[in-house]
């Protein structure tokens, strides 16, 4: 896939869309916490791609002054979120307890 602004865009409205139904999914079985909702994994992985991948197109020169501050939010979104990403082929006994116990929940 080319990296352009009309790709990143596409991510960034399916990141956007994903967690309103994500919030939906909270609020309709009882008003569970996004921070402990099962999908959170998922949620920041997703981020977790979408801003690198805004970064990219940011460094690519091709980027308007409103996708800069786009991407700038989702950096800012994923800061607050990148310990709940997925460790990058890291195998479980690999992990510190603290890691574990994150990825966990406990």
């Amino acid at each position: 896939m080319a990296i352009t602004v009309q790709n990143f865009i596409k991510m960034a409205n399916f990141y956007n869309q994903m967690t309103m139904m994500m919030s939906a999914i909270c609020v309709q079985k009882g008003g569970i916490a996004m921070e402990n909702y099962v999908g959170r994994f998922f949620a920041a992985d997703t981020l977790e791609f979408v801003y690198e991948y805004g970064r990219r197109v940011v460094d690519g020169g091709t980027a308007t002054p409103e996708i800069r501050d786009l991407v700038e939010r989702f950096r800012a979104q994923y800061e607050r979120v990148k310990d709940l990403t997925t460790p990058s082929q890291r195998p479980i006994y690999e992990m510190t307890l603290e890691e574990f116990e994150r990825l966990m929940n406990i």
